[in-house]
């Protein structure tokens, strides 16, 4: 009996260390596997990339982007002996009021945010400010109260998104566009709205946000050996645009000054280079900050140079001569009855604002005759002219690097078969096109017949700074090279002796056309006009075709007062900075 009970207490106890010890393997196993309160010797670090720039012509950046960083504290972990040194310290590396730090981490305890919008330089010296901060020991350690874990927190400085800059202000507003906010996870981003940053949002957008991760030191900081990850940013593409900087300044400046000289509601102008396209100046008189618009900016949001289709009026006149020629339809030297001012067609009486008797067919060009130009286009087939003005680009979009674009009118066939429509229509009334379409279809002129298509956008360049340049539109052939010289000479002959006098320039090859149209509101003919001036302006070397159009000018109706005079300003700019050199025979 007495060797049972010894037996009995011996298996009890062996039982019981057993047991204690399946509970001793149970807790390693679930400690083992549940998630701990201790550090991972792992950390991992990202970086967003940023909006490509928009980089004019001469390499200036128009539009770029800068990010933006948080700084933020707990101030459960700052030492109270040591407050005033990181108020100090955090004062000299961020810029701030050490008012406004005080202010900020007094009297709370826990996390605080110091500043949303450090800018990218100042964020990278307070990065190794708050290495510092620690080494130092600026910052204690608490231990939890439930878990007896122990953390260390300091300075932590985090990207809290992008900002867009526009270093020239309103450059090239609203061509350019402007930008709006939207936030992602708690960050900012910016995307385009209008111009040139809604049109190629995705080509400006990031592509890819940077990561790193790999063991950590003492101080949280990511050990870079064999063992780490590394992922690059790969930030968007820019835009190079082939427009210059200091010229398109001097343009802006110079309509800004004519726009309060002609009493206008806008001015514009846009110059291109024949030889390739190349629009090397795209400027309105109405320009707005693009970061801080107003809501008297909301009119000029809207890009006049392709958002605004007008009636052309008689820049209109060429593009139906030119078809009649080409067709053999008339002769430059056919005689055209003036009918002294006043002519009759149909219903309609069509008047000259100077009188004639008899004129030249060309000189019905010179000298912007509507009667003369209302007779000679009723020999033009209502196909061949309906034909003829889309050939020249009209109803269609002018560019490919713009958006938003208003493609104007033009009558239907069945119209302009009718006499009076297609009379009014040679005059440039019942259509409607932009100052775009305009210069598009005067490059035919100033370019052996061949229709140019207009770019803004001059290549890509990619994170590596590989340069994708775009290429060149086919140029079709609308008239042939032979009716584009006589045209060229007719309108050259316009500037020397007829409306457009006020654009010449001696040792310069200028050629063009003046248009005024009456405006219409609510369907009807109202007391206001817009007034053009399209043409071109060549030396030996280099050849441009350039419009201008004032909208709404109280100062005078017409337009060799009002778009001429501007045009021959622009010639007078280019010839100051050497884009034109005048030939001068002694």
């Amino acid at each position: 009996m007495k060797n049972r009970n010894k037996s009995l207490k011996i298996f009890s106890l062996y039982s019981l260390i057993v047991v204690g010890f399946f509970i001793f393997l149970c807790s390693m196993f679930f400690s083992a596997i549940s998630q701990r309160d201790i550090p991972s010797l792992y950390t991992s670090d990202t970086s967003k990339a940023k909006r490509g720039s928009i980089i004019s012509a001469d390499g200036f950046h128009i539009a770029t982007t800068k990010k933006l960083y948080k700084a933020s504290v707990d101030t459960r972990y700052i030492d109270p002996e040591k407050k005033d040194l990181f108020i100090e310290l955090f004062r000299i590396y961020s810029g701030m009021d050490a008012k406004e730090i005080r202010k900020k981490i007094n009297g709370v305890q826990g996390n605080v945010v110091l500043s949303y919008s450090i800018s990218e330089k100042r964020a990278q010296y307070l990065k190794k400010l708050a290495y510092e901060l620690r080494r130092y020991k600026v910052f204690v350690e608490r231990v939890h109260p439930k878990t007896g874990t122990r953390t260390l927190y300091g300075l932590n400085v985090l990207e809290s998104g992008e900002t867009r800059i526009y270093p020239y202000d309103d450059l090239l507003t609203p061509i350019i566009g402007y930008p709006h906010k939207e936030e992602e996870n708690g960050y900012t981003l910016i995307k385009g709205v209008k111009g040139l940053e809604k049109k190629f949002d995705i080509e400006l957008s990031n592509t890819q946000d940077a990561l790193v991760q790999g063991k950590r030191d003492v101080n949280n900081y990511i050990i870079l050996n064999k063992e780490s990850f590394t992922k690059p940013e790969i930030d968007g593409i820019d835009v190079k645009i082939t427009v210059p900087v200091a010229l398109q300044i001097k343009i802006e400046k110079m309509l800004t000054k004519m726009k309060e000289e002609l009493d206008a509601k806008e001015v514009l102008c846009a110059l291109m280079d024949v030889e390739n396209g190349n629009i090397l100046s795209m400027a309105s008189s109405n320009r707005f900050l693009p970061k801080e618009i107003k809501k008297s900016d909301y009119p000029s949001l809207n890009s006049s140079m392709i958002e605004y289709s007008f009636e052309p009026g008689s820049v209109i006149k060429p593009i139906a001569f030119a078809l009649l020629l080409d067709k053999g339809l008339v002769n430059p030297f056919d005689m055209v009855n003036g009918f002294n001012g006043r002519y009759r067609l149909g219903k309609k009486i069509i008047t000259d604002e100077h009188r004639f008797d008899w004129l030249s067919a060309e000189n019905v060009i010179v000298h912007s005759s509507n009667i003369g130009i209302v007779q000679l286009t009723q020999k033009l087939s209502s196909v061949d002219f309906y034909q003829g003005l889309q050939d020249f680009g009209f109803s269609k979009k002018s560019t490919y690097d713009l958006i938003y674009e208003k493609d104007g009118s033009i009558p239907d066939v069945k119209k302009i078969d009718n006499e009076i429509y297609k009379g009014t229509l040679s005059y440039g009334y019942g259509m409607n096109a932009n100052l775009m379409q305009l210069i598009r279809a005067y490059s035919v002129f100033n370019n052996n017949g061949r229709i140019i298509y207009p770019r803004l956008v001059d290549s890509f360049i990619d994170s590596r700074r590989v340069v994708r340049t775009i290429p060149l539109k086919e140029q079709v052939q609308i008239i042939k090279s032979s009716t584009a010289s006589r045209m060229k000479k007719i309108l050259i002959k316009t500037v020397n002796e007829g409306t457009g006098v006020k654009t010449k320039y001696d040792g310069l090859e200028v050629g063009g056309k003046t248009g005024t149209a009456h405006k219409v509101e609510d369907g009807k003919y109202v007391n206001k006009y817009n007034t053009s001036f399209i043409g071109f302006v060549n030396d030996k070397k280099r050849k441009f075709t350039m419009g201008v159009v004032v909208i709404e000018p109280k100062s005078s109706q017409f337009a060799s007062q009002t778009a001429a005079p501007v045009f021959k300003n622009v010639i007078d700019i280019l010839v100051e900075d050497g884009y034109l050199k005048p030939d001068f025979i002694n």
